[in-house]
């Protein structure tokens, strides 16, 4: 049974901060999933999120990687863009489940592929305006 908590915030490049401690507070679960076009800031967002739970390391959109692994003190962020993945099947073929299964932080763009693999998680859904 999946468990989905949605949040919708209207903000400007100006109220990142602001928004960035609002998610922060308001998430039921370590996984976050972005939805977005191509372009609306879903990767500068994740960014800003991965600073303020104390990331030292420089984040990277996973593009071309699929995932990108940012260390915190006593956790672990992984970082997906699923945008290039036309099945299910290579998100398996790349081990997907072991990192749903970890205990890490979970930030996935383009997760429409993997949705149904997931029970709780966290929708941010982006508009441009």
């Amino acid at each position: 049974m999946q468990t989905k908590c949605n949040l919708t915030i209207e903000y400007s490049l100006n109220d990142l901060d602001y928004v960035v401690n609002h998610i922060l507070k308001s998430i039921k679960s370590k996984t976050i999933l972005f939805y977005g076009e191509m372009g609306s800031g879903k990767t500068t967002l994740i960014k800003a999120l991965i600073k303020a739970l104390g990331s030292q390391d420089e984040v990277r959109s996973p593009t071309y990687s699929i995932v990108n692994e940012y260390g915190l003190k006593d956790d672990i962020i992984y970082h997906f863009d699923l945008y290039r993945l036309n099945s299910i099947d290579e998100a398996f073929d790349f081990g997907i489940e072991d990192y749903l299964q970890s205990n890490g932080w979970l930030f996935i763009e383009w997760p429409e592929l993997i949705e149904d693999q997931l029970d709780i998680f966290n929708e941010i859904k982006i508009e441009l305006l």
